[in-house]
């Protein structure tokens, strides 16, 4: 696991991966990633699907940093937490 990259997932949610399930499965998962920082618990399982694509399509150590630091931003505000 890496502390940026998209979340695990658990077996039976795979399948809403659809014909991105191999891609997601070929990198590590992460702490956080830009679904947590990007609405988390206020986005649809697709737009989830979507964002964890472009990370993996755009990852970057650039990427990874502005992630980690809008990761702490969103844990002091609470943003996203039901």
């Amino acid at each position: 696991m890496s502390l940026v990259g998209p979340r695990p997932i658990v077996q039976n949610e795979l399948s809403k991966y659809s014909i991105y399930a191999n891609k997601l499965l070929s990198v590590k998962p992460g702490l956080s990633g830009l679904w947590q920082v990007c609405g988390r618990s206020h986005t649809t399982y697709p737009q989830r699907v979507m964002m964890d694509m472009h990370y993996i399509d755009h990852r970057c150590l650039t990427l990874d940093l502005q992630l980690l630091l809008l990761t702490a931003s969103a844990v002091v505000k609470k943003s996203g937490a039901w």
